[in-house]
C-alpha cells in the first residue's frame, strides 16, 4: 500500500479534472480514481454502482484479469447485492472471507467467486445516497482492515464530489487501461 501522503497526492491530482465542470473530465476523473484505489488497496476490482429505483447500477468499473465480467451499465436488484447490506448495516463495510460470512448470514448468490469485498456509500453534496464505492477480490484477504475503509471512505467522498459535477451523475464508459 502506498504512504497516505502519496495516496492523497494522488487524490488531489484528480480534483484538478473538475475545473472545466464537463462529462468527458469528470469520467477520465472517476476512472482514474477507480484505478488508484483498485492498485492502492490491491483489489481485483473496484466500482462506483448507483441506486435507481431498486436497482444497483454499475456506472463506473475498473478490474483486472478475470473482472471483465462486471461492466459499466450492467444492472441488478438492490436486495441482491453486497452493497444494499453495507448501506443499511446488515454487513460490515469490510468482509475479509465472503465465503465465510456465507456460513453465518444469508448473502445473495452471486455470478463470480467474491472472496473478499470493502465498500462505502458515495454520497452527494445534499445528503442523499448516490450508490456504493465498493472493491473486491476473488480471493479471502485477511490484510484488508480499518485503514483500507478510510481510504475508501476518502475516495467515495471525492468520488460524490465529482458525481455532483455532472448533471447526470454518471455514465457507462469503462475505464481506460
Amino acid at each position: 500500500m502506498r504512504s497516505d501522503a502519496d495516496f492523497e497526492k494522488g487524490l488531489s491530482k484528480l480534483l484538478v479534472a473538475t475545473g472545466e465542470h464537463r462529462q468527458p473530465l469528470v469520467d477520465e476523473a472517476v476512472n482514474r480514481l477507480l484505478r488508484l484505489i483498485r492498485d492502492d488497496l490491491h483489489m481485483d476490482v473496484a466500482f462506483v454502482a448507483e441506486f435507481v429505483d431498486g436497482h444497483r447500477v454499475f456506472r463506473y468499473v475498473d478490474a483486472g484479469p478475470g473482472g471483465d465480467m462486471v461492466l459499466p451499465g450492467m444492472s441488478n436488484p438492490l436486495e441482491d447485492s453486497l452493497c444494499q447490506r453495507v448501506i443499511d448495516g446488515r454487513i460490515a463495510g469490510v468482509i475479509n472471507d465472503v465465503p465465510h460470512l456465507r456460513k453465518t448470514k444469508t448473502l445473495p448468490d452471486f455470478p463470480i467467486a467474491i472472496g473478499a469485498h470493502i465498500g462505502v456509500p458515495v454520497q452527494r453534496l445534499d445528503g442523499s445516497i448516490y450508490g456504493t464505492l465498493c472493491c473486491f477480490n476473488f480471493e479471502p484477504d485477511s490484510a484488508l482492515g480499518e485503514r483500507h475503509i478510510k481510504r475508501l471512505e476518502m475516495s467515495a467522498r471525492l468520488a460524490g464530489r465529482l458525481l455532483d459535477e455532472t448533471e447526470g451523475g454518471g455514465t457507462t464508459r469503462p475505464a481506460a487501461d
